[in-house]
């Protein structure tokens, strides 16, 4: 049942850029590469894609971090199951995945933020994968 790899070029991750416009639905595939291409130069961003043969059926990146809170950890910045891939437990077995990479590279543990209105998200996250919920994430714009 599929294959997880890392995207590392310019073609992967364009690739996975239909998959990311199904949670990041204001971004242009123009603005989504430069964000990318920003954070993996500045900030250690790194995608991970799940494949079904050539197609990517979910994509999760996430950014290594330190704080005083957390300590070393991983922050997820996206995780997205294709509409047609949905409840298949590609998302459980990406998550796992990354779960077990943070731990042999030594992190302390792994937090994200999901949108309030997105319970469903929630469930998995509490009932399936075993996730606490510790804060509210606030946000200004500028």
């Amino acid at each position: 049942m599929g294959y997880i790899s890392e995207l590392f070029n310019e073609e992967e991750v364009t690739h996975a850029f239909e998959v990311i416009k199904q949670l990041r639905t204001h971004l242009t595939k123009d603005q989504y590469l430069d964000l990318v291409t920003d954070s993996i130069k500045d900030d250690g961003y790194r995608m991970f894609g799940m494949y079904e043969g050539s197609e990517i059926v979910a994509v999760l990146a996430f950014q290594p971090m330190t704080t005083l809170y957390y300590g070393r950890y991983i922050w997820i910045t996206d995780l997205v199951v294709d509409e047609a891939w949905r409840s298949k437990d590609y998302g459980a077995r990406l998550l796992s995945y990354i779960e077990t990479w943070a731990e042999e590279q030594g992190y302390d543990c792994i937090a994200l933020s999901s949108d309030l209105k997105k319970e469903r998200a929630h469930q998995f996250y509490t009932d399936k994968m075993d996730y606490d919920k510790v804060s509210y994430v606030f946000k200004k714009s500028l």
